[in-house]
């Protein structure tokens, strides 16, 4: 059971029904949108890559996210509800919460105006030809003893550029 705002779970829902339809979530059993949003899914078995089990041997926790990633960005997208993640994810891009702590030493902009420049001169390099996670971290890959059973969180989700997983999924891992 997942609540939000008003309005803010749409898209998550129309997702999942749709990662569902692939075998890679769960089913949606309701939704309501009235003073707030409210999102049933079925349970996945398992647990998220977040736990002891999957952290204590990080080689193997790498190898398999990056085969399931891989499995997902080669998957047919063309009934995407959600066609242009690519032109929704840059404009939603925050300078104003740009935290430099956040992303590892490897990140080459030091600031927000900096991160801001590199996507307006570099922003039109980014394709949209994939089918993403959109929030591909430990959190949101579920495994049952190393089996993938799902992903969950697919409110950021549709057709773009493969680099935005390949990030997170790398940026979860340090």
């Amino acid at each position: 059971m997942k609540s939000a705002p008003k309005g803010t779970l749409e898209r998550e829902v129309s997702m999942t029904r749709y990662f569902h339809s692939k075998g890679l979530s769960a089913n949606v059993l309701a939704y309501v949108s009235d003073e707030r949003d409210w999102l049933l899914t079925e349970k996945i078995h398992g647990d998220d890559c977040t736990a002891d089990k999957y952290c204590e041997n990080p080689k193997r926790l790498c190898d398999t996210l990056a085969e399931r990633l891989a499995l997902l960005h080669s998957l047919d997208y063309s009934d995407c509800p959600v066609p242009n993640h690519t032109k929704l994810y840059i404009s939603k891009v925050n300078y104003d919460n740009y935290e430099r702590n956040l992303f590892p030493e490897t990140v080459w902009h030091s600031s927000k105006q900096e991160a801001q420049a590199i996507v307006e001169t570099s922003g039109h390099l980014l394709q949209t030809d994939t089918l993403l996670h959109g929030d591909y971290c430990l959190p949101n890959v579920i495994l049952d003893d190393w089996r993938f059973s799902g992903f969950i969180d697919l409110d950021c989700s549709g057709v773009g550029d493969r680099h935005v997983d390949m990030y997170w999924g790398a940026w979860t891992l340090f």
